[in-house]
């Protein structure tokens, strides 16, 4: 598992540079909900709901962008970013399944991505902190 040491930055870049892609939500909420669910929400509440989750996302992809260069907040930046990305991918499979077929590229994408931080995250538990 010391493989996943090395590369584990340019993970974190890489998926944190993809995660921030989300703030598309925030700009055209309709937008990104048919670019990842085939379909849209009207309303104003919509809009607020999506803007807010597509920020949310956002956040989550600028702490992976931060954790990548600070080895001491890796810990929690993965475990916060495995816990938002398992929610995601769970509650498409268990309520969203009609949208498999535009949200399976998210879905796939966030669960390799899960997998190596979870292997990430043990190697990183596993080995002294870098100051």
């Amino acid at each position: 598992m010391h493989w996943i040491a090395k590369p584990l930055k340019w993970i974190m870049l890489v998926s944190g540079v993809l995660t921030c892609t989300m703030l598309y939500a925030a700009i055209d909420p309709q937008g990104a909900l048919r670019q990842t669910f085939g379909t849209t929400l009207e309303g104003p509440l919509a809009d607020i709901v999506v803007r807010n989750w597509g920020v949310l996302i956002t956040l989550v992809g600028a702490l992976l962008i931060y954790g990548a260069y600070r080895p001491a907040s890796r810990p929690l930046v993965l475990v916060v970013a495995i816990v938002s990305k398992l929610v995601f991918i769970g509650l498409v499979l268990v309520y969203g399944q009609a949208y498999l077929g535009t949200a399976g590229l998210a879905i796939g994408f966030d669960l390799v991505v899960v997998c190596l931080f979870i292997l990430g995250l043990v190697q990183t538990l596993r080995q002294p902190i870098e100051r």
